[in-house]
């Protein structure tokens, strides 16, 4: 949930700092969540109904497309008293046991997820825990919220007036929540779930979550809204690089040197536990749409980067169309379907996604391999990199500007690289050591890759 970078600032700044936990190992997801690739849903969203039959009906698409993990933005009845916009925020939660009507049943969403696990998808939902409606059902309990100085229940965020905090201290809000948690997967046999501003809740109540959560579903995967280190180490499988993602911005909008993402990328890999993973994106329910902040060039080189990284890959609905609907505030508190029709207008959108994540399912070192930034001579505008597992490497070249580069990366030699898209030998004109040239077009990206000796 954020309404606006100084919103997200602010709700940071409400943290606890995050102890210091480089030297432990971080909680290792499931395969399927790091092999995975998530895929957010707005239910209002994402079709003409807006409804968890909308969903059901785009299934088989979803699985032309490749993705495997289903994320639902929050499906309970969003409040009414102080909501903001037509519908209200669907982060302002009335009742965490109950379903939003207009999405439909109880019986609507378990043939949901039944017809999403038959076609092997995953699916997890949001969880707002910091904070409820002002008319949420808790509301007849106020010892669970939080209070000013002269003992009234308040916002957590001044910029968030239409919900307030809950109060962790009370062990009676710890049960509650955990117990909710807890029938959300044992009956809707639901995979997980991700959690809005995460950090904003303490951590010693995730994991004391987790084992109880796991006994109903030990495969579980939870997915932290939040950059803290210490949530990797008991609680999260996963928590947002939100510091990737601003700095792409940055690099993106704002002219900053594309050599800024490896910069950014290592101060992360140094503060995290051992082995941390994130989830890394380019477009989300939050920003401004990525086609509009980029251009449709820039969107699709950000998200070729995306997939080419350490981490589980996220797309929001829409992007493998190109489409360019608002949902962050104050659209997200308003109905404003997808434009799936775009999609004729763009097909490189959904061809590009469609290469992008079948590659990444062939190659297992795209999903689990080392990541090593290769230096280049033009820095300024291309990243380059090798994914390396015990079976092959692939070398990633992103070109994240809008004029084309002939590069030259700095790699003992190109010998036995093939382009990855189209077969082509890398070498084909003879093997360049030291010092592999490649011709890059306005934001063009490759992947080669050659077998491990």
């Amino acid at each position: 949930m954020r309404t606006s970078l100084a919103c997200l600032t602010a709700a940071l700044s409400l943290g606890t700092q995050a102890a210091e936990v480089s030297g432990l190992a971080a909680r290792q997801p499931p395969d399927w969540v790091r092999d995975g690739i998530i895929y957010e849903i707005n239910p209002r969203a994402f079709s003409a109904t807006g409804n968890f039959s909308g969903v059901t009906a785009k299934l088989d698409d979803l699985k032309q497309l490749g993705v495997t993990i289903l994320w639902l933005m929050p499906i309970q009845p969003p409040g009414v008293l102080n909501r903001k916009g037509t519908y209200g925020s669907p982060y302002a939660v009335r009742d965490y046991d109950a379903i939003n009507p207009d999405y439909g049943t109880a019986t609507d969403l378990k043939k949901l997820v039944r017809a999403a696990h038959r076609r092997g998808f995953k699916v997890i939902i949001d969880i707002v825990a910091n904070h409820t409606a002002w008319d949420s059902v808790l509301m007849k309990h106020p010892e669970y919220y939080k209070k000013d100085a002269r003992g009234r229940i308040t916002s957590p965020v001044p910029d968030w007036a239409d919900v307030a905090g809950l109060d962790y201290s009370n062990p009676k809000l710890r049960e509650y929540m955990i117990s909710m948690l807890e029938r959300w997967l044992r009956e809707f046999d639901l995979d997980g779930f991700r959690c809005d501003v995460a950090g904003m809740v303490p951590t010693d109540f995730w994991e004391q979550a987790r084992p109880r959560l796991e006994r109903v579903k030990p495969d579980l995967f939870m997915l932290a809204e939040w950059d803290s280190p210490d949530l990797l180490v008991k609680a999260f499988d996963l928590d947002y690089a939100w510091p990737f993602h601003k700095m792409l911005t940055k690099v993106l909008q704002a002219g900053e040197p594309a050599s800024a993402l490896r910069v950014v990328w290592e101060e992360q890999k140094a503060k995290f536990p051992r082995g941390a993973l994130h989830m890394v994106f380019s477009d989300n329910h939050d920003e401004k749409r990525a086609i509009a902040r980029f251009g449709e060039g820039g969107a699709l080189a950000a998200s070729a980067l995306v997939f080419s990284l350490e981490g589980v890959p996220m797309l929001y609905n829409g992007m493998e169309v190109g489409d360019t609907t608002e949902s962050g505030a104050p659209a997200l508190f308003e109905k404003l379907p997808v434009f799936w029709a775009i999609g004729e207008r763009r097909p490189e959108f959904r061809r590009t996604y469609e290469t992008l994540i079948r590659l990444r399912a062939e190659h297992p070192a795209l999903r689990r391999g080392d990541l090593k930034w290769l230096s280049n001579d033009d820095e300024a505008s291309v990243v380059s990199f090798v994914r390396r597992n015990e079976t092959e490497e692939v070398v990633g070249l992103v070109n994240l500007s809008n004029r084309p580069h002939r590069v030259s990366v700095a790699i003992d030699s190109n010998k036995n690289f093939r382009d990855l898209v189209n077969g082509t030998r890398a070498d084909k004109d003879g093997p360049q050591r030291k010092a592999w040239s490649v011709d890059l077009e306005a934001w063009a990206w490759r992947w080669y890759g050659r077998p491990v000796k």
